[in-house]
């Protein structure tokens, strides 16, 4: 474990995603503790990113969710540095905070996605409820975890949602529903995971489904037919290849009631929490948690 020198876990940071990096950064660090790397937990909203070369730092493993961690400024800020840091570079991860702009890519790519619309406070939403339907779901580009995520039922309610969305982003997305299924595929270096199909309790999968429900259900295997499997694979390596992805990350896709796939949306640094689904997809793949750890530590880069 000398290789990999000393090992900041960067976690908790100032996003609305604080407590769930907290969680996730210190299932990492007890995990690379536990197999003899010498890793230390680090917070960049206690200590500025220097600190990470007056103590010595060799390594990042990045546990940080939403702006000011997954979005490519702290892996612009470690490239300067020269400090090899985990999971995705600056370009890939600044888009793929993006859900707009991801979608933008996707489609250029000739990838599919949901049907969707930007909300602005001059938008006619009575004109985007008729185009896209009901019921359909409001979320600000650049927040994760579906935080500031509404789903619309009901005729009328859609500038609520967009002021909701809004107080995270000013970028807001309205998105068509798909109710055949939510999915999600997890690579890992040149590995694509088994899908996992998710089922949650409550209206849709949303903070309390993710993090600390015990009622949501998941299925890995997903249950999908192996042609689909592999198509639902091949379509996340895809997805993820065409924004630049590296290392690790993890591809939301939801499917329609004919079976067809659509891409939602990427995540460049995952959650890696007792409920996360990239240790849940890896421990059926073969891979513990601990090993998924420092599988992940090893591929990290800089440039």
């Amino acid at each position: 474990m000398q290789q990999f020198g000393k090992v900041a876990v960067m976690m908790g940071g100032t996003s609305a995603e604080r407590e769930v990096s907290l969680m996730s950064g210190g299932g990492v660090l007890a995990a690379l503790q536990a197999q003899g790397v010498d890793a230390h937990a680090f917070d960049p909203a206690e200590k500025p990113l220097s600190a990470l070369k007056d103590e010595g730092f060799e390594r990042v493993f990045i546990a940080l969710h939403g702006p000011f961690g997954e979005d490519g400024t702290l892996q612009g800020a470690l490239e300067t540095m020269g400090i090899p840091y985990t999971g995705c570079g600056v370009m890939a991860s600044a888009i793929g905070m993006d859900k707009w702009r991801t979608k933008l890519v996707w489609q250029g790519a000739g990838l599919p996605v949901p049907a969707f619309r930007l909300l602005d406070d001059a938008t006619d939403f009575d004109a985007v409820e008729k185009e896209l339907g009901l019921p359909l779901f409001v979320k600000p580009a650049t927040e994760g975890s579906s935080i500031g995520v509404t789903k619309v039922k009901s005729h009328g309610e859609l500038r609520a949602a967009f002021e909701e969305a809004k107080r995270y982003d000013p970028i807001v997305i309205a998105e068509a529903f798909v109710g055949g299924g939510e999915f999600t595929c997890a690579i890992v270096g040149d590995t694509v995971l088994p899908t996992i199909k998710i089922e949650p309790a409550t209206e849709f999968y949303d903070y309390e489904a993710k993090y600390f429900r015990d009622d949501t259900v998941y299925r890995c295997p997903s249950g999908l037919p192996d042609a689909v499997e592999q198509e639902a694979r091949e379509l996340a390596r895809s997805a993820f290849k065409v924004l630049g992805g590296r290392g690790w990350g993890r591809v939301d896709f939801l499917m329609d009631e004919a079976g067809k796939i659509y891409l939602l949306e990427v995540n460049t640094a995952p959650g890696m929490t007792s409920h996360s689904l990239v240790p849940m997809a890896a421990r059926v793949a073969g891979l513990s948690y601990e090993e998924l750890c420092l599988t992940i530590l090893g591929m990290a880069h800089v440039g």
